[in-house]
């Protein structure tokens, strides 16, 4: 079990830490975040069983005690949420009750607060309304906070919002097309399914999306003809915003991981004068590390040759002149240019939680110099500047 807070952690930053990041080995974190995605999991299915009425007959009392301990469970979550909302890396040099509001007001936490809002309103004498069910149905979309993927795929489709609305302009006019193409060659054959052009947008839609139905399709040669071309341009409406989502969506995850990196190498004094493609080249020759709670990432007297970045987590630095705590984008530790050994840096390094690391190791930086010997020039200039 994780242990009590350290000295010098409030129970606040402690709590941000279980409840906001939860990796790596923190067992604390991981019951927090797992009980978190299996009350949704279960509250969601009590939803669809409660939906059957011998279910709903048979365990009406556990239905309603799941909504009950849902609701609590979700409120002290979203209460929680809240108190620790300063401690948000995004919300630093704000007050308290201002980093508060801004947070209650972003859409996590909106979907936070609409999730806890079924009950309240069944206590308030609204239990009948049925909208009420879409709020519980909310619940579903909270798993998108613990799943990584889920937020670069809404990333990924904000991206090419533009582009998805065009693939729909084209997909509303291959469909008016293929029914005025179909009405006139079908509409005196068959009257009761193509005498109208609306009448013959339903065939068109189902077959552009490859559904068919067969409810409705075309008898004479010239009818089969242009559901030929139908179907086949229904294919090329289905393949386009696949590949423009797959594309997006791995642009995204690599866009994310150059980003946060990027802003890391940038705060390093040595390199704020690299351009992106110079600090691409650098993040090519970072190594991970995981570091679990309470380990040792420098020992005190241990030269701090490397540079460590924190990509993840908190790590607490003992210095001569004391303490200080570095969490997301910080780093630490020293980086030669030149062949001479690091002397003893007199500081010490531990990792107050799990924590991932991104390490910068002389060999591997000097490697990357002699590959590219502008890189290294530049890096001269800068330094000695």
């Amino acid at each position: 079990m994780t242990p009590a807070p350290q000295p010098g952690m409030s129970w606040r930053r402690r709590a941000h830490l279980i409840i906001d990041h939860g990796a790596g080995d923190d067992l604390s974190a991981r019951l927090v975040h797992g009980g978190l995605v299996a009350l949704i999991v279960v509250n969601i299915t009590a939803l669809v069983l409660e939906s059957v009425p011998r279910f709903a007959t048979a365990h009406g009392g556990l239905f309603h005690a799941i909504e009950l301990a849902s609701t609590v469970l979700f409120t002290l979550e979203y209460a929680v949420r809240l108190w620790v909302a300063p401690e948000h890396a995004r919300y630093r040099g704000l007050s308290d009750w201002t980093a508060r509001r801004t947070y209650a007001l972003s859409p996590p936490a909106l979907l936070d607060f609409l999730a806890t809002v079924p009950l309240y309103a069944a206590l308030l004498g609204y239990g009948d309304l049925k909208i009420l069910l879409l709020f519980r149905l909310v619940r579903f979309f909270k798993l998108g906070r613990y799943s990584p993927g889920m937020a670069s795929l809404s990333a990924a489709l904000y991206a090419e919002r533009k582009a998805l609305a065009a693939c729909v302009v084209i997909l509303i006019g291959v469909m008016l097309l293929s029914a005025t193409a179909m009405h006139f060659v079908e509409h005196d054959v068959q009257p009761d399914k193509f005498g109208t052009i609306p009448d013959a947008m339903w065939w068109a839609i189902v077959t552009l999306t490859t559904v068919g139905y067969g409810d409705a399709f075309p008898v004479s040669p010239l009818g089969k003809v242009v559901a030929s071309l139908t179907a086949v341009m229904g294919l090329v409406m289905l393949a386009l915003p696949v590949g423009i989502i797959a594309t997006a969506f791995s642009q995204e995850i690599h866009r994310r991981e150059f980003v946060v990196t990027w802003s890391m190498l940038a705060r390093v004094p040595l390199f704020s004068g690299l351009d992106a493609a110079e600090i691409a080249e650098i993040m090519n020759a970072l190594r991970a590390q995981t570091v679990r709670g309470g380990g040792v990432v420098l020992h005190p007297h241990e030269p701090a040759h490397s540079l460590y970045f924190v990509a993840s987590g908190e790590v607490e630095l003992v210095e001569p002149d004391g303490s200080r705590r570095l969490d997301e984008g910080c780093y630490f530790g020293e980086l030669c240019l030149t062949e001479i050994a690091a002397a003893e840096s007199g500081i010490a390094a531990r990792a107050t939680v799990a924590t991932k690391l991104l390490v910068l190791d002389p060999a591997d930086f000097r490697l990357l110099m002699l590959r590219h010997p502008e890189l290294a020039a530049h890096l001269h200039r800068l330094a000695t500047a």
